[in-house]
């Protein structure tokens, strides 16, 4: 019966270990991730002006009800590295 318990003590650990990782990913990692592509696919069809593609719009849905504002400028400066 102790060793089963000591097993069950480790399945425990082992779950909250796995439930911290997963909250700290979603919590910190996840929302810069999604900003980064949310932010590509915005730049990859956005109007850009101003100095270095500071200045972007791009509408969000077909009717352009919604539109996206950012900056596209390490957008591009990454594509132009990437094309060398």
């Amino acid at each position: 019966m102790k060793e089963a318990t000591g097993e069950l003590n480790m399945t425990v650990v082992t779950v909250v270990a796995i439930a911290a990782v997963a909250a700290f990913f979603y919590a910190f990692v996840w929302p810069g991730i999604r900003n980064q592509i949310q932010a590509a696919t915005y730049c990859n069809m956005a109007n850009c002006t101003g100095e270095d593609n500071t200045n972007c719009t791009a509408c969000k849905n077909d009717d352009c009800s919604e539109t996206w504002e950012g900056s596209c400028k390490s957008y591009f400066e990454r594509q132009n590295t990437e094309d060398k």
